[in-house]
């Protein structure tokens, strides 16, 4: 704060200093005699930000922001968690319609027995295209996702082979 302040001619602060009046009493402000009072000193503020350069209305904008509580950014805002909250509450919804037309799905190979692996490794590299190596390590992964969006007709397919074989897969 010492260095903003340093900063700032003291010439254009001792003029504001010493220009200003006392502050009324709070019940002035309620009068209609006031209402002059403060259009006439607001008009005078107003003329001597003028009367500044533009390094000092720079720098007294720097104080102004400092003097409110005010960051570089500005106040935190409050109502952004509560519209946020809002938006993820109709995004739930519209993600419950999703799940229930979901048109691509994933298989999920979760376990099988070692004595087919050797079948489920020509089967997996059957209906992913994968390299004989590839299509071992992905098998050896289990539980390991096998194939992603596929539609629901040959999803199912997929698993009956698959189950066929003696492996335990499911859709996603």
């Amino acid at each position: 704060m010492s260095s903003i302040t340093t900063k700032l001619p003291t010439k254009s602060i001792i003029r504001l200093l010493i220009s200003s009046p006392p502050k009324p009493p709070i019940f002035r402000f309620f009068s209609t005699a006031t209402a002059e009072d403060r259009t006439q000193k607001l008009e005078r503020i107003a003329d001597e930000l003028l009367d500044l350069t533009k390094i000092e209305r720079y720098d007294y904008s720097i104080l102004f922001r400092l003097k409110l509580g005010l960051d570089r950014y500005g106040p935190a805002v409050s109502g952004v968690s509560s519209g946020a909250a809002s938006v993820a509450g109709s995004g739930s919804g519209a993600a419950e319609a999703k799940a229930a037309e979901k048109t691509a799905f994933d298989i999920k190979l979760e376990k099988f027995d070692a004595t087919v692996k050797l079948k489920i490794i020509k089967e997996v590299r059957a209906f992913t295209d994968l390299g004989l190596k590839e299509a071992k390590d992905l098998v050896e992964k289990v539980p390991v996702v096998v194939k992603k969006g596929v539609t629901k007709e040959e999803a199912e397919g997929i698993v009956k082979k698959l189950q066929e074989l003696g492996a335990t897969a499911v859709l996603e």
